[in-house]
């Protein structure tokens, strides 16, 4: 039987995180932020499933107003809104997203943005659709619904549109946007489409109920960001 001291297992640790990044990133842990919770009058959050199960709440998140900005800072991934929020038909969701000093929480980008058709959130039956930007460059299309589902790829894709930060500490501001029209749902980054799905692709069985419902705005875990302008548009 082979016996491995602690530097060799510290080394063969290193190594794994050489060979497989996306492993040793995986493995970063949500931190609880102090001051947490929500402040912001009229606002609910709830934060991810997998979050939860791990012993977060809520309160390891903060949402507060600063001037015209919600200011976010995470803690556990989590989406925000305001029920009162809500957007049917043909629509836009449009917000401002500025990471003011970029992966200042975190050793690797990670992205937030809008959501629409939010239905049930405050319960375990949520279902929702959401577009974020990474600071990288790189744009995320997501949804949850009995299950999470993906729309472009576990880690996204890139897209020349994604503005990308000089570097860590430094701002990076993205203008994110989804929209509804007719049969096709489309998320725009930065004023250019980045991603457009068929609407039956994604109100089907296992992921929406409906493109109707409550918009909102959604933050992964060790984040922060200050959110401008959200709002809903009719075509």
């Amino acid at each position: 039987m082979h016996r491995h001291t602690p530097l060799a297992l510290a080394a063969m640790t290193a190594l794994g995180c050489l060979t497989l990044p996306r492993v040793c990133r995986a493995q970063e842990v949500s931190r609880s932020v102090a001051g947490g919770g929500i402040s912001v009058p009229g606002w609910q959050g709830k934060i991810d499933a997998q979050e939860e199960r791990r012993g977060r709440s809520l309160n390891d998140a903060r949402l507060a107003q600063e001037g015209d900005a919600l200011h976010v800072t995470t803690g556990p991934a989590v989406i925000y809104w305001n029920p009162a929020n809500r957007a049917s038909g043909d629509y836009t969701v449009k917000a401002t997203f500025t990471e003011p000093k970029y992966m200042n929480l975190n050793d690797h980008p990670h992205p937030y943005g809008v959501f629409i058709a939010g239905n049930d959130l405050d319960t375990d039956h949520e279902s929702l659709l959401y577009c974020a930007a990474y600071g990288n460059g790189t744009v995320i299309v997501r949804g949850f619904g009995p299950q999470p589902f993906q729309l472009n790829g576990r880690g996204g894709e890139s897209n020349a549109a994604v503005h990308k930060a000089a570097g860590p500490g430094k701002p990076v501001t993205q203008e994110i946007a989804l929209s509804v029209k007719g049969d096709k749902v489309a998320c725009a980054v930065n004023g250019t489409v980045v991603a457009s799905y068929d609407k039956s692709a994604v109100v089907t069985a296992g992921r929406l109920k409906s493109t109707d419902g409550v918009y909102g705005i959604r933050f992964a875990h060790n984040t922060e960001g200050l959110v401008t302008g959200l709002a809903v548009t009719k075509p």
